[in-house]
């Protein structure tokens, strides 16, 4: 059981660039954190350079994703927070799309957050003090980009799953919110932030002139998780270097 008054995180899909950020500030500020990711040598790696708790879970079933949420609640006897930082990424447009294709693109990205969701708020809405659950979405939700229909269409499901869950669970002081992201540098992406002609362009397309790292979403999303911002939810926060609301200087 976690000491005293250590705050307990779960970060799923903590194996990936932004979620191993989180993890690691976590684990910076003192917090209990576990871990989870399909993979067991890249979750035992995780694991092994932050202290944090390893779990391997695979975030589209919704079974093992429930019974994992309440096995850290009853271990620990506390759950301050959750993370979803399970995802994919599919470059296509539309018509070039297979049906395995968009399923497999919903799957990774809504179901795992519906899942998360949906088994952190069953624990926090019992708990005294609630707790913060944070999605991540990304700027094609909200601004079209060239090729991004399924990705888009599965990040605009996770942006209204979590509006209309910070609505449910607000009473319960279960806070819901999202990061919106826009082209970050992480091994998900890796096939388009080494080609140096296309991080060329999409450095030029964010007004701050640059691409994202880890590190910046992932600032976003502890700072959400804090207690201290805990009058804040329904909120979808772009970390997107100003490429979701304003217009980048020809």
């Amino acid at each position: 059981m976690s000491q005293d008054n250590t705050p307990v995180y779960v970060v799923v899909g903590g194996t990936g660039g932004i979620g191993h950020e989180v993890v690691k500030l976590l684990r910076a500020r003192s917090s209990h954190v576990v871990v989870t990711g399909r993979d067991s040598e890249r979750l035992a790696a995780a694991a092994g350079s932050t202290g944090a708790e390893p779990l391997q879970l695979e975030a589209r079933d919704a079974a093992a994703v429930d019974a994992a949420v309440q096995a850290v609640q009853a271990q620990h006897g506390r759950l301050d927070g959750v993370v979803n930082c399970a995802g994919s990424i599919l470059l296509k447009p539309a018509h070039l799309i297979s049906d395995a294709e968009f399923a497999d693109t919903l799957a990774m990205n809504l179901t795992t957050a519906f899942n998360v969701l949906r088994s952190a708020a069953r624990v926090m809405m019992r708990q005294a003090g609630g707790g913060s659950i944070v999605l991540c979405s990304s700027v094609a939700a909200r601004r079209g980009l060239l090729n991004h229909e399924a990705i888009a269409a599965a990040k605009a499901g996770v942006e209204g799953l979590a509006l209309a869950a910070a609505a449910s669970y607000a009473r319960q002081q279960v806070r819901v919110n999202c990061v919106a992201p826009g082209l970050t540098r992480t091994s998900l992406t890796r096939s388009l932030t080494q080609n140096e002609a296309v991080a060329k362009a999409s450095a030029a397309m964010h007004p701050l002139g640059r691409i994202g790292e880890a590190a910046d979403v992932a600032a976003a999303i502890c700072w959400l998780l804090d207690t201290s911002n805990s009058w804040i939810t329904g909120q979808v926060i772009g970390v997107d270097g100003g490429l979701g609301s304003v217009q980048a200087r020809p």
